[in-house]
């Protein structure tokens, strides 16, 4: 790989950048290293330029420069991975944050999103209109990754994975060429980006199938730490049986602070955060069995869709320290209980947290080899995450995080969402795809042959 700055001549920098209209940013730019931050401040890669695409012109010329000059590619679009795979070193970051317009059709409920949009943008758009797209549970998440790694959240039980209820994409492929991909037109790479990730393109531009939610009821209830066996063998046959209307991921957690109670600070807990989209004079008998249970503390209620989205937000603010493992499960046996109890009791800060979002309902009623999320069966996908403002405790909450999947790792289905993946290596990527790994191969041969897209959970081409 050539070095941007040592070995690209001046000239040829300056021609390229002649054929933007967005912004061109190097490394002597003084906003150079304000722009190379991403939500996880563990990240200290060094791109040697950005270009700040603001149309799919931009992308093209990006695209065709970076092949041409034999340059290392990152896409960055929110920003979010937690592998820090939208940067690279010296290479050349594509990023996508000035491409963004969102229209909502409401003859047939779809909504058309940029693709440098976050989530939380999205739902602003349609929530006047009574739609939302399923997508995640923090809205400073980008639309692109969260996307084309498969998309889990609130609604994940009613209305599907995000991809599931993606209908079109325009990209930019490697030979800087464009095309639009649907289920009548160039279907296999229609099927890849469906959780095969950022691998066959730069996505401009996505549409979406929007459902009906306005306002939905929400949020958390609370248990002592030394109950999560009790709670998670319950809740695993109590969400199995519900209606596909009611989700609720599980955590082991300690309350921060605000805006929880006082009494609750710096506490451990194993917790659940609901959604209900269904009729809402039928949520309390649903939701009878949890309360039977005597949360410690439990604050949910109606609220509009957009509120459960930025719900963790202010606990969740760029530029803390993160580091992800993750797996996906199938049971919750007394084995798994046990390491969930073992290690949920001793979070080494207080915004660290383990995650088991539910991949039951609606989202397990796709076909295993429908799209390229071979988990379909999986009933969870559990993330660890050590989360903390100082850089000093990086070390504590990477230890924790590892020794806290090594624990479970043998209990589990053996691979991982891709979005809660960091660089794991070659191995994991393919555990992760499973029997779909070699359809992505092959379609990878045909868009990208020499791996020009490559700084992500990369599918390799054979040749």
């Amino acid at each position: 790989m050539k070095n941007l700055i040592k070995d690209i001549a001046p000239d040829i920098i300056n021609t390229f950048k002649s054929q933007l209209r967005g912004r061109l940013i190097l490394q002597s730019d003084a906003d150079y290293n304000e722009t190379r931050k991403v939500y996880n401040a563990m990240i200290d890669k060094k791109p040697g330029l950005f270009v700040i695409c603001v149309d799919v012109a931009d992308v093209i010329a990006s695209v065709n420069f970076g092949r041409e000059n034999n340059l290392l590619i990152a896409i960055r679009g929110g920003g979010h991975n937690g592998g820090g795979l939208g940067l690279c070193n010296d290479g050349l970051v594509i990023d996508l944050s000035g491409i963004k317009f969102i229209r909502v059709d409401t003859s047939n409920n779809t909504v058309r999103v940029g693709g440098g949009n976050l989530w939380g943008e999205v739902d602003h758009a349609t929530y006047p209109f009574g739609l939302a797209v399923p997508a995640g549970i923090i809205s400073t998440t980008g639309v692109g990754g969260l996307t084309l790694g498969g998309g889990v959240g609130h609604l994940s039980r009613k209305y599907g994975l995000t991809i599931d209820n993606l209908l079109e994409a325009d990209m930019v492929l490697a030979d800087g060429s464009f095309l639009t991909v649907n289920a009548q037109q160039n279907t296999d790479l229609f099927w890849a980006i469906r959780g095969g990730g950022g691998n066959y393109g730069i996505v401009t531009s996505f549409k979406f199938q929007a459902h009906s939610v306005k306002n939905v009821i929400g949020g958390p209830t609370l248990w002592p730490v030394e109950k999560t066996e009790e709670i998670m063998e319950w809740y695993h046959e109590f969400l199995l049986n519900a209606p596909d209307e009611l989700n609720g991921f599980i955590a082991t957690m300690i309350i921060p602070g605000p805006p929880f109670p006082e009494q609750l600070h710096n506490k451990q807990f194993c917790g659940i955060v609901w959604c209900y989209v269904g009729d809402p004079t039928k949520f309390d008998k649903l939701f009878k069995p949890v309360r039977d249970l005597n949360p410690l503390f439990e604050h949910v209620g109606a609220m509009p869709y957009p509120s459960i989205q930025t719900l963790f937000d202010g606990l969740m603010p760029h530029g803390l320290q993160w580091y992800w493992r993750a797996d996906f499960f199938k049971e919750l046996g007394p084995e798994v209980r046990a390491q969930h109890l073992k290690f949920g009791s001793k979070i080494p800060t207080p915004l660290s947290q383990m995650h088991l979002y539910p991949i039951s309902g609606a989202a397990s009623r796709v076909g295993p080899k429908e799209t390229p999320w071979a988990y379909r069966d999986a009933n969870y996908a559990g993330v660890i995450v050590g989360v903390d403002p100082d850089p000093k405790n990086a070390d504590k909450i990477t230890n924790w995080c590892k020794d806290y999947w090594d624990a479970l790792h043998p209990y589990s289905a053996g691979g991982a969402y891709s979005n809660f993946m960091m660089e794991e290596g070659q191995d994991r990527i393919k555990a992760s795809y499973k029997h779909n790994y070699d359809r992505l191969v092959s379609i990878k041969e045909i868009y990208d042959p020499e791996n020009l897209f490559r700084v992500n959970q990369n599918i390799r081409p054979k040749n």
